[in-house]
C-alpha cells in the first residue's frame, strides 16, 4: 500500500475544502456572484494558492458537476404494478429533487453556464436525455402491468414535461418565495411531477395515488 506523504495530504485536503466552500458560496449567493477571490477570502487563502488547485471558476464548475451527475443519475426502480409501482416512482423523483437542491446553483443560472461552457452544456443534455428514456421506461413498465394507459407518443411528451417540471421546480419555488429547498418544497415538487402522470393511472394506481397526493390538494 502507497503512503502519501503530508504535502499530498495538505494539498488533497485543501482541494476538498476548496469545492466545499464553492458550492456552499455558490448555493447561497448565486454562481455568477462569487469570485474566485470571494473564494479564496472565505477560506482564508491567497488567491494564490486556489490557482494552484483551480486554474478558474468553470474548472471549479466542471469538479463539481462529477459527484452532481452521480446523484442524479440514481438508478430508477425495478418494474412494479399498482400502489407499489406509485411508491417507487414518488421515491424516485423525490431522490432526483434532492439531488438538484443540493447542486441548486447548477439550476438557478443554468441558461448562462450552459452558453458559456460547452462541456457542461454536452454533460447537461446528456443527463436530460437518460432521464427521458428512463422516464418512458418507468412509464412502459406501468403501462405494461396494466397500471397505467398511455400511447407511445404521450408517453414521449409526459416525459419531456415531467424533464421540465422538475428541472425549474425549485427556481419556480424561489420566485414565489421558497427558498429554503426544505422537506416540504422537495415533497411538493414531486407531487407535481406525479400530477403530470396522474390522468393517465388507472385502478389501484390512481387510487394510490389519491391518497399519497391528498395532503397537497387539501
Amino acid at each position: 500500500m502507497t503512503r502519501q506523504d503530508g504535502n499530498t495530504v495538505r494539498s488533497e485536503r485543501t482541494r476538498a475544502r476548496i469545492l466545499d466552500e464553492s458550492l456552499r458560496l455558490f448555493n447561497e449567493e448565486g454562481e455568477d456572484a462569487v469570485t474566485t477571490a470571494d473564494i479564496a477570502n472565505s477560506l482564508g487563502i491567497s488567491p494564490g494558492n486556489l490557482y494552484y488547485h483551480f486554474r478558474n471558476k468553470d474548472q471549479i464548475i466542471e469538479e463539481l458537476f462529477a459527484p452532481f451527475e452521480a446523484r442524479i443519475d440514481v438508478p430508477p426502480p425495478a418494474p412494479a404494478g399498482g400502489g407499489e409501482a406509485i411508491e417507487d416512482l414518488w421515491l424516485y423523483l423525490h431522490l432526483m429533487l434532492e439531488a438538484i437542491w443540493d447542486y441548486r446553483f447548477l439550476y438557478r443560472n443554468l441558461d448562462d453556464l450552459a452558453s458559456r461552457n460547452r462541456r457542461l452544456r454536452e454533460r447537461f443534455n446528456r443527463i436530460i436525455d437518460r432521464k427521458h428514456a428512463t422516464v418512458v421506461a418507468l412509464c412502459d413498465s406501468l403501462v405494461a402491468a396494466r397500471a397505467m394507459r398511455a400511447r407511445p407518443g404521450e408517453i414521449r411528451a409526459l416525459a419531456r414535461n415531467v424533464l421540465i417540471v422538475s428541472t425549474y421546480w425549485l427556481n419556480f419555488q424561489a420566485l414565489r418565495g421558497h427558498r429554503d429547498g426544505g422537506e416540504e418544497d422537495i415533497a411538493a415538487g414531486a407531487f407535481q411531477v406525479m400530477a403530470l402522470v396522474a390522468p393517465y393511472l388507472v385502478g389501484a394506481a390512481r387510487q394510490h395515488f389519491d391518497r399519497l397526493g391528498q395532503k397537497y390538494i387539501d
